[in-house]
């Protein structure tokens, strides 16, 4: 990485697409300014993998005086209609910097405000072209709670069912996708029965459960459960497992119950 830069990731299918993601993957493009001293700083795109990974995209001091800024500072922050914005330390008409946008034809998306939450909180989703028939989806789940708050701006409730994965938006625009994955956190209410020997099954009740994983009783002891529903899974108590509290893991994060098992 150039020294000096600062990096806005995305996912390299949303240039062909209608939304922009950001995330810490094997595909992705990243976007950043470059600067030394001993030139005028940079915009490059690195993209892990391809022929060529490492393109200018815009060299500063291009225009007569340098009008359009130089020393580019700081990183490039992502408005929901795709385009890039930054700021120079240098240039500019009275050579105190400038405030830059760039467009590399990446599309507009949605922004929630948090990238995690249990079923029924409320979620602030950033975007445009939103109206009163945006309808949201979480993982594919739609929201029965929605308010709009004009056109860039909307609270939703997670809702029952909800599934981790990315957030849509029905807009003006089309069907903006989040720039993330929104994770849908776990609950444990109680489980059932309290105590029991190994091999026993144990109902344990919830929400956000459908995408279960692993079930962990105490010294880490570990099962796959049984999905019911999303707000039951069962599991069965595995040979080590000690008295202690379980603990339910997801797609979208973990949760721990809040009283012991008992193993007898």
């Amino acid at each position: 990485m150039p020294k000096h830069a600062s990096i806005c990731i995305v996912d390299i299918q949303s240039a062909f697409g209608n939304n922009s993601r950001r995330g810490a993957h094997d595909s992705v493009r990243a976007f950043g300014p470059h600067r030394t001293h001993s030139d005028n700083g940079t915009i490059f795109e690195f993209t892990p993998g391809a022929t060529t990974p490492l393109t200018t995209l815009y060299s500063f001091c291009a225009q007569p005086a340098c009008a359009d800024g130089s020393q580019p500072y700081g990183g490039l922050v992502q408005d929901t209609n795709g385009t890039f914005y930054g700021t120079t330390f240098g240039g500019g008409v009275h050579g105190d910097g400038t405030i830059f946008s760039l467009s590399v034809g990446l599309g507009p998306f949605v922004e929630t405000k948090t990238t995690f939450g249990k079923e029924q909180a409320k979620i602030g989703i950033l975007g445009q072209g939103f109206g009163s028939s945006s309808a949201v989806k979480f993982g594919g789940v739609e929201a029965t709670s929605v308010t709009r708050m004009g056109t860039t701006f909307i609270n939703a409730t997670v809702p029952s069912d909800a599934l981790t994965g990315p957030v849509t938006v029905t807009t003006t625009l089309g069907t903006l996708t989040s720039n993330t994955t929104f994770n849908v956190t776990p609950t444990i209410s109680s489980f059932n029965p309290p105590t029991g020997p190994v091999g026993t099954t144990v109902t344990i009740n919830g929400t956000g459960l459908l995408q279960a994983t692993k079930v962990t009783f105490f010294n880490r002891k570990s099962v796959k459960p049984s999905v019911i529903s999303d707000t039951e899974i069962t599991a069965t108590v595995p040979t080590g497992a000690t008295t202690g509290k379980i603990a339910v893991t997801t797609k979208g994060g973990s949760a721990s119950s809040t009283t012991n098992f008992t193993v007898d």
